[in-house]
């Protein structure tokens, strides 16, 4: 369940969908990528108001990753932004009710805007072969697409708008279908045409997105974590003049110094089914951080994870010992992403 709504994750296995996500193209039904739209005078003002991250010179047309923080300086969500005109803003959000979020801070503040769920339902296209079936059906056109940015292309006399963007590292596009006639139309006919390019089903796959670094609000992170503990640093801008909620308290944490951070980790284990979090221990038995995400991995031969670990361990090839199913095992922890 994401964003009150059910995702696929699985369809034969996860790592047959691993190889085939890396090798092939697959379309995604992420429509649980639910999108909000914030529209009116003080629409930017708001929009800046829930993120760390500068968006004095966003442009039309241009995507934007923005980690959305409340006023103890702590992730709402890490959604990714839209700017469809001078006034009218997309979010599509991660797994948090980030339009009640927004709603409060708008009658809080006395905000001129609209803030409601789009009627927008999203089908990602991933993998290396995604270019090549996108081409097919919307023409030569959509390969000069630069990532992070969308258009608009026609399909069957419907305009549809497309990102490069998407949950995946493989190289890929999202459609956002608003059309739902056209929408069911234009997914039978990427089958259609993919058949060459080995086009199945898939979904965001675990594998794939631990090994990318791909962090996932709600399992890896969540609103007990501040975007420097993330790795986010770059998103966060405290040198500017603009105004967001948690600014002074970021300012608060990035002058103390974080106490823990998301690291990769490697466990010399050969399977996982990881329910909750897992406690790491250093060599002397003292708790030094949680294991957050994890998974087997086909490339490293290996489990693979996420975890937060503690200061001052967190630090490439840092030993640790974990207790999974009453058996103790060996790890080291390491950058993200996977190497």
């Amino acid at each position: 369940v994401y964003n009150h709504m059910l995702l696929p994750t699985v369809f034969k296995s996860i790592e047959e969908e691993y190889h085939h996500l890396k090798e092939h193209v697959q379309v995604w039904d992420v429509s649980v990528q639910r999108e909000i739209e914030i529209r009116g005078k003080d629409s930017s003002k708001l929009v800046q108001l829930m993120t760390s991250r500068d968006l004095s010179k966003t442009k039309i047309g241009k995507c934007y990753y923005s980690p959305l923080i409340d006023n103890k300086g702590n992730l709402v969500n890490d959604p990714v932004l839209f700017k469809l005109k001078e006034n009218l803003w997309r979010i599509s959000i991660a797994d948090s009710d980030v339009m009640l979020f927004a709603k409060g801070l708008a009658i809080g503040g006395s905000f001129d805007v609209e803030i409601y769920e789009s009627k927008v339902n999203t089908l990602g296209i991933q993998g290396p072969k995604s270019q090549k079936l996108m081409e097919k059906v919307f023409g030569k056109k959509i390969t000069e697409l630069k990532f992070f940015n969308f258009d608009y292309y026609n399909f069957q006399g419907v305009k549809h708008m497309v990102s490069k963007t998407g949950f995946s590292k493989q190289t890929g596009y999202e459609i956002h279908i608003e059309n739902i006639e056209s929408g069911l139309k234009l997914y039978d006919h990427l089958f259609d045409l993919g058949k060459e390019f080995n086009v199945k089903p898939g979904c965001p796959n675990i594998i794939e997105r631990i090994e990318s670094g791909l962090l996932s609000y709600g399992n890896d992170m969540d609103n007990q974590n501040n975007p420097y503990e993330c790795g986010f640093d770059k998103y966060v801008n405290l040198d500017s003049s603009i105004n967001f909620l948690g600014k002074d308290s970021l300012k608060k944490i990035k002058a103390e110094g974080i106490k823990r951070k998301l690291m990769g980790v490697k466990i010399d284990i050969n399977e996982i089914n990881l329910t909750k979090e897992e406690i790491l221990y250093n060599e002397e038995g003292k708790e030094i951080g949680f294991l957050r995400s994890a998974i087997f991995s086909p490339t490293f031969n290996k489990v693979i994870g996420i975890a937060l670990v503690d200061k001052p361990y967190f630090k490439e090839s840092e030993s640790f010992k974990i207790i999974i199913n009453g058996k103790t095992s060996v790890g080291k922890v390491c950058n993200l992403p996977f190497v």
